[in-house]
């Protein structure tokens, strides 16, 4: 057996082991570690895009399960998500002029059991934090269903992005997959970077599996471990268009503290600043308290702990944890900063006011002297006049 060239970097930290070639999109989180097999594989050797998220940290984990091939494990597949907009009202999903016949809705997802080009069908899960999980299938079939499902339902999306989000992950598929660790066996997991989708314990409840499911693409054994890791994966995403905007955000306020130095002043007007604040209240609701947020675990699994470990397996492999820990603390940082501005802007408004009604009390003064001067003036002249005269009949 022949392994490609592993490539690590400090600084970006990219991770090359003959992997699978995609193109480059703006933001685009890419963990896949292809390696060859065999020499006698017909696939040329691929390029892996950047990595950016912890799983380059562990994709060596993975290489024991890409070095070696079983008679019935699968190929190596793609797991492909894509965030197009900050929120998906999936209920509208319904109106849908040519949503696939077998959609139906799975727990918090739109759930698609079979999509793409025949003989090499996917599946996809949709979830309401504007992003999609397709499993099969590759960067550009994604980009197709987005294109030819997602955008073409009417009031679906919320706030679309400017710039889609994307995470890049690969499975396999082996239904006598058994791992020993510490003594427990663990068959479907997350390995390294490679998810494996092999055996699953039995459920703790029998309502938690779905009946009647239609023909899918993928093992209906392994339907709620998918599900679960791709909640995770489009929480990722979502979480990701959020830093994006935000790092945007914190850009557009970047020059306020040299205003500050170089005038004295920031530079905003008070309806500018509040607009500011606005957005950032909008950037704390949607990471903590909309429905769909990256802090809690969802109720579905508080009952189902095989299903749990999956979703916090995927989890914490991409920091969600702690990337939304650090948003908050970037969105507490600018809120105190717009604080400082606000109160210097209140006491701009504050002189300003006082100023006013100094010029206001001065132009009574002027009016009621234009007004009663002269009655003012007869006043003080008579009231000596008469003194004068008297004190002429006293000495007379």
């Amino acid at each position: 057996m022949m392994l490609g060239t592993l490539r690590l970097s400090v600084g970006r930290c990219r991770l090359s082991i003959c992997c699978r070639s995609f193109p480059a999109f703006r933001h685009t989180r890419s963990f896949t570690a292809s390696a060859r097999l065999s020499e006698d594989i017909d696939e040329p050797p691929k390029t892996k895009p950047k990595a950016t998220t912890p799983l380059r940290r562990s994709a060596s984990a993975s290489l024991p399960i890409r070095e070696t091939r079983t008679p019935t494990r699968s190929a190596i597949k793609t797991v492909f998500t894509l965030a197009t907009a900050e929120r998906y009202i999936l209920s509208r999903f319904r109106q849908h002029p040519s949503l696939p016949a077998r959609a139906q809705s799975l727990n918090e997802s739109l759930w698609i059991p079979k999509w793409g080009k025949p003989g090499e069908e996917g599946e996809v899960f949709i979830f309401s934090n504007g992003s999609f999980v397709c499993w099969g299938l590759k960067e550009a079939e994604a980009r197709r269903f987005a294109a030819e499902v997602i955008d073409l339902a009417p009031g679906i999306k919320v706030a679309p992005l400017a710039d889609a989000e994307t995470e890049e992950l690969e499975f396999v598929v082996d239904p006598i997959e058994l791992a020993l660790t510490l003594e427990v066996v663990r068959n479907t997991r997350l390995q390294g970077d490679l998810i494996i989708l092999g055996q699953m314990s039995p459920l703790s409840s029998t309502q938690a599996s779905p009946r009647n499911l239609p023909p899918m693409a993928l093992p209906e054994e392994t339907l709620l471990a998918r599900y679960a890791y791709s909640q995770a994966l489009s929480r990722s995403t979502a979480l990701s268009a959020l830093e994006v905007s935000l790092d945007e955000y914190l850009t557009s306020m970047a020059q306020l503290p040299h205003s500050l130095i170089k005038t004295g002043k920031p530079g905003m007007g008070r309806v500018q600043l509040i607009k500011k604040l606005g957005e950032l209240m909008k950037f704390r609701q949607g990471l903590n308290l909309n429905r769909e947020n990256f802090s809690d675990v969802p109720d579905f699994y508080w009952a189902e702990p095989e299903l749990e470990r999956y979703f916090d397996s995927m989890t914490d492999a991409l920091d969600v944890k702690e990337r939304t820990a650090s948003v908050n603390d970037k969105i507490t940082y600018a809120a105190e900063a717009q604080s400082v501005l606000r109160q210097l802007l209140t006491e701009s408004s504050t002189h300003s006011m006082e100023l006013v009604i100094i010029a206001l009390i001065a132009v009574e003064v002027v009016i009621a002297i234009i007004r009663d001067g002269p009655e003012l003036w007869e006043m003080l002249v008579g009231e000596q006049d008469k003194k004068h005269q008297e004190d002429n009949l006293t000495h007379n």
